[in-house]
């Protein structure tokens, strides 16, 4: 049976946003099907594009996070620029900006101005801060908002300094609660036949990730601290030093535990009152730890992890991205994705983790080259002929 088209087939993206939160939503949505124009600045484009390593002269930061685009260069810093934008987002579903709060109002393209123009476009902003509250005005990096969200006062061992999250993780969650806020209000619209506003705040999704965390505070008074790889409510629940290498385990209940002292070869554990319940096991943490981990020492942690599996215990190893990104299990996934690209030759990036039976995404397109499809865009969307989009080019327009 033929696949129905891709669920979001018929959206036309406007992009505006580059560095990673934005790039990462609209990506979202290209994967799954919408048309995504990006807009970036004549000559210069996204930042990310001057970002090393390189491949062929392409930034793989760049390319890891804008396949399925179309990029048009256009210069808002010139009233003609700022004409055709106006006109492109008339003709438009979604229009996503990560500028500071006002910068859009400012160039006469906020969403009061381009809500009237077209009734139906659902605008996105992403910011650090949001658009209200005291600190509205601040500048949001992914690390300053981490350390600003509680997120990095959480990471790390209780005697070493916060430590920031492996990957940007405010940037990546913001654009994943961006594409989550616009689809939803496509959905709105089937029904209003209006667009809205959709607002992102990094620090407002970061701190909604506190959850547990933030309920312990709520709930009891008292401050969550860096427990390095401890959780506040679950033991064991942490990593474990095999005899050759580290593995997790995660023991989140009493029938879990039972199965985890069978496969252990201890199963007197399982009746010890110290360790009978999941408080006990809580209260007793420095105890249970250092048992385990004597334990798990006498044996390989490939040995451990069939015992484990077979019991129906969670657990696995540490993997390197090396080995993520070579993982057979990903590739028969099709999580892992090659494409031929002018210059790199082929990019290789990460799929649509996404998984839709009837009408799924895909990873179709490469990333695009600066202004690869300006003439494409504007003859097409716009009407425009090639000795206007010649005379734009000559101005510095395009």
């Amino acid at each position: 049976m033929a696949r129905a088209a891709k669920p979001l087939a018929g959206v036309r993206v406007l992009d505006l946003t580059r560095v990673l939160a934005g790039p990462f939503c609209s990506q979202i949505l290209g994967d799954l099907g919408a048309e995504v124009i990006k807009i970036e600045e004549p000559c210069r484009g996204d930042d990310t594009r001057r970002w090393p390593p390189f491949v062929g002269g392409e930034a793989t930061y760049f390319m890891s996070v804008n396949r399925n685009k179309r990029s048009v260069t256009l210069n808002l810093k010139a009233a003609e620029g700022i004409a055709i934008l106006r006109k492109l987002a008339a003709r438009s579903d979604v229009l996503i900006e990560n500028f500071r709060p006002g910068t859009m109002e400012r160039l006469g393209l906020g969403y009061p101005a381009l809500g009237r123009l077209n009734r139906r476009l659902v605008y996105c902003s992403i910011s650090g801060f949001g658009e209200s509250g005291p600190e509205a005005h601040r500048a949001g990096y992914d690390l300053i908002v981490q350390g600003e969200s509680g997120i990095m006062d959480l990471t790390g061992f209780s005697d070493g300094p916060p430590v920031k999250v492996g990957n940007s993780i405010a940037d990546l969650v913001a654009g994943m609660s961006a594409a989550h806020g616009i689809t939803l209000a496509l959905l709105a619209r089937t029904r209003t036949r209006r667009g809205q506003k959709v607002e992102i705040a990094m620090l407002d999704v970061m701190a909604s990730l506190l959850t547990y965390q933030a309920g312990i505070y709520f709930g009891t008074g008292q401050r969550p601290t860096r427990k390095g790889n401890q959780h506040p409510s679950i033991v064991p629940y942490e990593v474990f030093k095999a005899a050759d290498a580290y593995l997790t385990l995660g023991v989140a209940n009493n029938s879990l535990w039972k199965q985890c002292c069978a496969a252990l070869e201890r199963p007197e554990l399982a009746g010890d009152p110290r360790f009978a319940t999941e408080a006990r096991r809580v209260e007793n943490r420095g105890q249970l730890v250092p048992l385990l981990n004597e334990i798990l020492g006498t044996r390989s942690a490939d040995e451990w992890l069939k015992r484990l599996e077979a019991a129906g215990v969670p657990a696995g190893r540490i993997k390197t991205v090396a080995e993520v990104c070579e993982s057979e299990h990903l590739k028969a996934r099709g999580m892992i994705v090659r494409l031929p690209h002018a210059r790199a030759g082929h990019v290789t990036v990460m799929g649509v983790p996404v998984r839709l039976g009837a009408t799924p995404g895909a990873v179709t397109t490469p990333p695009p080259l600066l202004g690869e499809h300006t003439d494409l865009v504007l003859k097409r969307v716009l009407g425009m002929k090639a000795a206007e989009i010649a005379r734009l080019r000559r101005a510095g327009v395009v």
